[in-house]
C-alpha cells in the first residue's frame, strides 16, 4: 500500500457490542468508541524509544496532551514533562491492511490488531461457550518490537488519552487480582495485557508516564493518558499482547428495554478482559484465517480493499440486545445517524448476513412484524380519496438506542415530498425481499408456514398499491401512502432527485417490485396458495412488460416512467440481484420467463453507463445523469449484477477510483462511508451498507 494512501480510518470491532477500536487517520481522530455516530477523537499511543535513548517515537495516531495539570495548579508551579514523543514520518510506515488484521511496521516496531468477522451462532442453539467466543466484546493487539540490533534496552508503549466526559482514566492493576495489567475509562473500555513486563500508568501527558519522577507516581489518578509500557532489552526480539475491552451493563435503550446479550455472558469489564486474555491465541488464528481466505479469492486489489474496508464498518454498526427474560434482539446501527435496523440497508446486509448468520436475517424480520408493521390506505396523485392499502413496515426501528413506538419509525413523517417523507411501498418490497432469500437460503419451512399469512398481506397490499382498479394494474406502483397526507413516498436514495427519489412509477423500484413479485409467487407456489401464486406471477409478468414498454428508442428507460422524465439511472438494473442469490439466473437468460426484461436492461446500462451520463471523467460509477450524488453500497451491488446477469468485466480502474474516494485525506476520517458527491463523503458516513461488496465473493 503506497505511503500516500496508508493513513484512512477503519474499525477493529467485536461483533454486536456497537463497540470499536478505530484508527488511521493522524491525530487525535481515533480511539475506543462506544455506540458513537463517529470516531471518539482520542488520542492513541503505539511508539518505542529511539535507538539513542534520547526520545521516543509513535504512529501519528495523536496530538499534544493538554496540560490539563493547569485546571489543578493554576500558577504551574509544577513542571510537566511534555515534548519527547514525536510521530513516525509517514514514509517510515508500513501498513498491511487486511478483513481481520490490520498491521502497522515503523522501524524495529510492529503494531497488528486482529478483529475477526467471526459468525455468530443461532442463541436458540448455541452453548454458552459458543456464544463467548464469538460475542466477547473485545478486540485484540499485539506489539512487536525488534531490538536484535540495539545496544541499549527500548521502552515499548501502547495506551490512549480518554475523552469519556463521566468516567476517568483508572488502572485495572487494582481489580485485576494480578491476572492482568491495564488502564481504561471507568467500567466501560480497557486496555490489557497479560504478556511478562508490562506495566501500566496514568499522567497527565504521556512523557509524564514514560519518564516518571517515580514509579510510585504512575497511580496518580487525575490524568486522563494512560499506557502499557514494557522494557525490551538489548539485543532481543519481544512480542506483547492485548485485548481491547468494551462493556456496557443493565438497560441500555429506551422505548422497548433492552441490553447488551454479551452482559448474560459476562458480569463485568475485569471478566471481559480475562476471558479475551485467555483466549487471545484462537482470537488471533481466527484474524489471520479470514484474511487469508479473503487473499486467496480472485478479486483485484481494489475489490479487497473495498470488502475489507465495507465488512470492517459493518461490524462496527452491530448491537447484538436481548429482551425481557431472553428474547434476541439484532440490530445494526445506521452509521453517523445511528437509527436502528433501517429497513433499507437491512435489505442491502442480506447478502452477507445470509452467507455467516442467518438466523439475524429471520430476527429481524420477526420484529418487523411483531412490532414495526402498520396497515394504511392508498391515494392516487391528486386524489384526495383514500382507497384500500393494506400493510407495510416502518422505516427503522426508532435512532441512538431510543426504540421508537410500535408501528412508527424515527424518521417519517407526513406531508412531504421529498427527504423525510414516507418509504411505504419500498420497505414493504423489502420485507418480501428478505423473506424471501431467507427462506430460499436455508429452505425453513417452519417459518414460511408460520409467515403465511404475513406473505399474503404484503401481496395484497402490492397489489393495492399498484392501482385500485384491476383493469388499470400494470404492476408499478401508481398509488402513495395515506400516511403521506397528499404528500408523496420516496425511496432509500432519500437526498437525490426525482431520478431515485421519488418512489411513483421509478423504474429502480419498479425492478425490484418485479422481484418481490418473482418471490412471492414462489414462496406461495410451495406453500400451496395457488391463487394467491397466480396473483403474483401475474404482477410480475405486467411489471416486466410495463418496464420494457418505457424503453426508449436512443437506448433508455426513463428514471420516473411516463411522467416525461429524461434521468437515465444505472441502479434500474438493482432488483435483478435477488433471483441471482434465489438460484433462479435461468429466468433471465435468452429464452428464459423474463429473457425481455433482462434485454432490455441490459441495453439500458450499456447507454447509460458511458463518461458524460453515469460515469464520471475518471471512471468512476454516477448513479444518477442527473446528480453527482452516489451510493458506493449500491455501486457495488450494481457491479455484481452487470457482470453476472449481463457478462461485463470487472473494471479495475473504476474499483480503484471508487477506493479512492475512501482514502481521499477529506473522507478517510470517516472509515468507510457511503454516500459521495463527486467523491468526497456528504452523508451516510462511518456506515455498514457496504457489504454489498461481499456479493463478489458470490458466484450467484
Amino acid at each position: 500500500m503506497s505511503q500516500s494512501s496508508i493513513l484512512f480510518n477503519a474499525h477493529h470491532s467485536p461483533v454486536g457490542a456497537f463497540a470499536t477500536f478505530t484508527l488511521g487517520f493522524p491525530g487525535a481522530k481515533g480511539g475506543l468508541g462506544l455506540e458513537l455516530g463517529g470516531p471518539a477523537n482520542e488520542s492513541v499511543f503505539v511508539g518505542l524509544e529511539k535507538t539513542s535513548g534520547d526520545g521516543y517515537e509513535a504512529l501519528p495516531f495523536f496530538a499534544s496532551s493538554a496540560d490539563s495539570a493547569k485546571r489543578y495548579d493554576v500558577d504551574a508551579s509544577t513542571p510537566i514533562k511534555q515534548g519527547k514523543v514525536s510521530a513516525f514520518d509517514p514514509s517510515r510506515i508500513e501498513r498491511r491492511f487486511g478483513i481481520a488484521c490490520d498491521t502497522w511496521v515503523a522501524g524495529d516496531l510492529t503494531f497488528s490488531i486482529y478483529s475477526a468477522p467471526k459468525e455468530v451462532p443461532d442463541p436458540r442453539s448455541a452453548t454458552n461457550a459458543e456464544l463467548k467466543r464469538a460475542l466477547v466484546p473485545a478486540v485484540f493487539a499485539e506489539i512487536t518490537v525488534d531490538n536484535t540490533s540495539g545496544m541499549c534496552s527500548r521502552k515499548v508503549f501502547f495506551g490512549v488519552e480518554g475523552s469519556n466526559p463521566f468516567y476517568n482514566t483508572r488502572r485495572l492493576d487494582d481489580v485485576s487480582k494480578g491476572r492482568f495489567t491495564g488502564i481504561g475509562q471507568g467500567p466501560l473500555t480497557a486496555i490489557v495485557s497479560d504478556s511478562p513486563g508490562v506495566g501500566s500508568g496514568m499522567g497527565f501527558t504521556l512523557d509524564q508516564v514514560l519518564e516518571p519522577n517515580f514509579d510510585e507516581n504512575l497511580a496518580f489518578g487525575l490524568g486522563g493518558v494512560g499506557v502499557l509500557t514494557a522494557t525490551v532489552p538489548a539485543g532481543r526480539k519481544r512480542s506483547y499482547r492485548f485485548a481491547i475491552c468494551f462493556y456496557r451493563d443493565g438497560v441500555v435503550t429506551s422505548g422497548l428495554p433492552a441490553k447488551y446479550f454479551y452482559s448474560t455472558l459476562f458480569r463485568s469489564i475485569e471478566e471481559v478482559a480475562t476471558f479475551a486474555l485467555a483466549d487471545w491465541r484462537e482470537q488471533k488464528a481466527l484474524a489471520v484465517k479470514a484474511d487469508g481466505a479473503l487473499e486467496r479469492s480472485k478479486l483485484s486489489d481494489p475489490q479487497k480493499f473495498h470488502i475489507r474496508h465495507a465488512v470492517r464498518s459493518y461490524l462496527g454498526a452491530t448491537e447484538f440486545l436481548v429482551v425481557g427474560k431472553g428474547e434476541p434482539f439484532w440490530t445494526v446501527n445506521e452509521g453517523e445517524y445511528r437509527m436502528l435496523n433501517t429497513f433499507d440497508l437491512t435489505v442491502d446486509h442480506v447478502f452477507f448476513e445470509l452467507d455467516r448468520n442467518p438466523w439475524v436475517v429471520r430476527n429481524q424480520l420477526d420484529w418487523f412484524v411483531k412490532r414495526y408493521q402498520y396497515r394504511d390506505k392508498v391515494r392516487l396523485p391528486g386524489d384526495s380519496k383514500e382507497y384500500p392499502g393494506g400493510i407495510s413496515f416502518t422505516h427503522d426501528m426508532g435512532i441512538g438506542n431510543c426504540l421508537s413506538r410500535p408501528g412508527y419509525s424515527s424518521y417519517e413523517q407526513f406531508g412531504l415530498h421529498g427527504c423525510f417523507s414516507h418509504m411505504t411501498h419500498e420497505q414493504l418490497v423489502n420485507w418480501v425481499l428478505c423473506a424471501t432469500s431467507y427462506v430460499l437460503k436455508t429452505g425453513d419451512i417452519g417459518w414460511r408456514k408460520a409467515n403465511l399469512r404475513t406473505f399474503r398481506n404484503c401481496l395484497s397490499s402490492l397489489v393495492n398499491r399498484d392501482h385500485p382498479v384491476p383493469s388499470k394494474r400494470d404492476g408499478v406502483m401508481s398509488a402513495d401512502s395515506s400516511r403521506c397526507l397528499g404528500g408523496a413516498e420516496i425511496t432509500t436514495y432519500d437526498s437525490l432527485d426525482i431520478s431515485l427519489g421519488q418512489a411513483r412509477n421509478n423504474v429502480y423500484l419498479a425492478v425490484k417490485t418485479w422481484a418481490a413479485y418473482v418471490g412471492l409467487r414462489e414462496i406461495l407456489t410451495a406453500a400451496g396458495s395457488t391463487a394467491a401464486a397466480q396473483l403474483a406471477s401475474k404482477q410480475a409478468t405486467l411489471c416486466a412488460a410495463t418496464i420494457c414498454s418505457h424503453l426508449r428508442d436512443d437506448g433508455f428507460v426513463p428514471a420516473v416512467m411516463g411522467e416525461g422524465n429524461e434521468s437515465r439511472i444505472i441502479p434500474a438494473i438493482e432488483g435483478l440481484v435477488f433471483p441471482l442469490i434465489w438460484g433462479m439466473r435461468e429466468i433471465l437468460r435468452p429464452g428464459g420467463e423474463f429473457a425481455g426484461l433482462t434485454d432490455t436492461l441490459r441495453r439500458h446500462l450499456h447507454t447509460v453507463l458511458v463518461p458524460g451520463v453515469c460515469m464520471f471523467p475518471d471512471r468512476g460509477w454516477k448513479l444518477s445523469s442527473t446528480n453527482d450524488n452516489s451510493w458506493l453500497s449500491k455501486i457495488y451491488l450494481c457491479q455484481h449484477v452487470s457482470r453476472l446477469v449481463f457478462g461485463m468485466k470487472a473494471d479495475p480502474g473504476a474499483d480503484a477510483v471508487h477506493a479512492g474516494w475512501l482514502k481521499d485525506p477529506r473522507n478517510a476520517y470517516f472509515a468507510w462511508s457511503d454516500q459521495m458527491v463527486a467523491g468526497i463523503a456528504q452523508g451516510s458516513k462511518y456506515y455498514p451498507r457496504g457489504v454489498t461488496s461481499w456479493l463478489w465473493l458470490s458466484k450467484t
